[in-house]
């Protein structure tokens, strides 16, 4: 199953597209237009819930702005409000678990579990995307099953399609440990004392433990680190078909993104200078020795500020969960972090929107911090001065007065 980073399948699958139904933005409508920015406030790891509408300050492409309106949600409940303007926020929650995990991880029921008994209302729209696919439990499901059940069924769905989604993924990764041990001169019983490290790789032209030469021992370690790389593809067509979905949502919008570190199994540095300097005039194997590095490398192709745009835009919290398991300790290789890329895209997209980003070997815990954190926020309106639809993005700043406090929100909008 090739694996598509984040969100492949999400839009199409969560309704037919005549179910989804944008709902209609307030600055197409009328000549006056409102910008709404929801806002977290933490002090330690606190929310603080006795700010008021004078302790903000909100400036939009560096001008200050007049806020004319203030409330305080909890949990879907708006418990105080102020301000010189009347608004009806909307409430309705949408809850989206996102599971990038190549291993199911045993506290994965327990986070879950948390999710569904102390998060989950009545009423609550929630989607679950897998490797495989995306499920979408309506609001109503809460008032007609135990919440047991529910939390039990969604644990079954992520371990099935972890399993199946991820079977190609890992099965490379043994290739690439059998290969790599191979090249550095081991057989499977090879593993007793010493360094790990043969004397003279080069004594034998061909392997014991795999009967092939070192030539094709390479290229097929470096064609299985190609395959590898078409696995983990950012698709930026589906994420920005996904930030326009969010964005005709209305009310309280967040995503627990869950992503496992990454390992690749890579050669040893020693191994690969030995190799370097034993076979420097077979210009084939040089190549093949350049490619690897490339594939331990690699940058990013997408363009981040056009995905956090179209995050930001959508007033929704992005929380990135990664889940930082140890490397693997596997005598003869180097069990190396292969998650920079990656980890770079989503925790950009976190802080552009407002959301949590923080790492932990416990997912369960990661859920607990991440939940309870969200669960609480201001809403900020303003009216801003000279706004023209011109399809620019608008920074947005938010602090309250004082400092002392950590503040957390969108990082703008996009005036269409």
């Amino acid at each position: 199953m090739k694996k598509l980073i984040v969100l492949a399948c999400l839009v199409p699958l969560l309704a037919p597209a005549q179910d989804i139904v944008p709902v209609q933005d307030i600055r197409h409508e009328t000549a006056t237009v409102n910008i709404e920015i929801p806002v977290r406030v933490f002090r330690g790891g606190d929310f603080v819930d006795g700010l008021t509408i004078g302790d903000f300050e909100v400036t939009d492409n560096g001008r200050p702005q007049r806020i004319e309106a203030l409330y305080l949600v909890k949990r879907a409940a708006i418990e105080r409000k102020s301000g010189t303007t009347a608004f009806d926020p909307a409430t309705d929650r949408h809850f989206y678990l996102l599971f990038e995990v190549g291993e199911f991880d045993p506290k994965i029921p327990e986070a879950v579990d948390h999710f569904v008994r102390n998060v989950l209302l009545p009423g609550d729209e929630l989607a679950i995307s897998t490797p495989l696919k995306t499920y979408r439990m309506k609001g109503d499901v809460l008032l007609t099953s135990a919440k047991e059940a529910i939390s039990r069924q969604i644990t079954g769905i992520v371990r099935h399609d972890t399993l199946v989604g991820y079977a190609e993924y890992r099965s490379i990764i043994e290739e690439l440990k059998s290969l790599a041990r191979s090249v550095a001169g081991f057989s499977p019983g090879d593993f007793g004392g010493g360094s790990g490290i043969p004397t003279d790789p080069f004594s034998s032209a061909t392997s014991l433990a795999t009967g092939s030469s070192i030539e094709e021992q390479l290229q097929n370690y470096s064609d299985l680190l190609s395959r590898l790389q078409s696995l983990r593809v950012i698709d930026r067509d589906r994420l920005l078909q996904f930030a326009s979905h969010l964005n005709g949502l209305s009310g309280e919008k967040n995503v627990f993104l869950f992503y496992q570190r990454e390992y690749i199994p890579k050669l040893d540095p020693k191994v690969l200078a030995m190799f370097g300097v034993a076979y420097n005039e077979r210009m084939d194997i040089v190549q093949t020795l350049n490619n690897l590095f490339q594939f331990y490398h690699r940058d990013v192709p997408l363009d981040l500020a056009e995905i956090n745009r179209a995050f930001a835009d959508s007033a929704t919290a992005v929380h990135f969960l990664f889940l930082a398991r140890p490397a693997e300790r596997s005598e003869g290789i180097v069990m190396a972090e292969q998650s920079e890329d990656i980890f770079t895209v989503f925790s950009q997209m976190s802080r552009a929107t407002g959301g949590i980003a923080t790492s932990s070997a416990n997912i369960s815990a990661l859920m607990k911090g991440a939940a309870e954190a969200s669960e609480n926020y201001y809403l900020l309106y303003f009216t801003p001065d000279a706004y023209r639809a011109d399809g620019t993005f608008h920074d947005l700043r938010v602090t309250v007065k004082g400092g002392g406090v950590r503040v957390v929100h969108r990082a703008g909008y996009i005036a269409d």
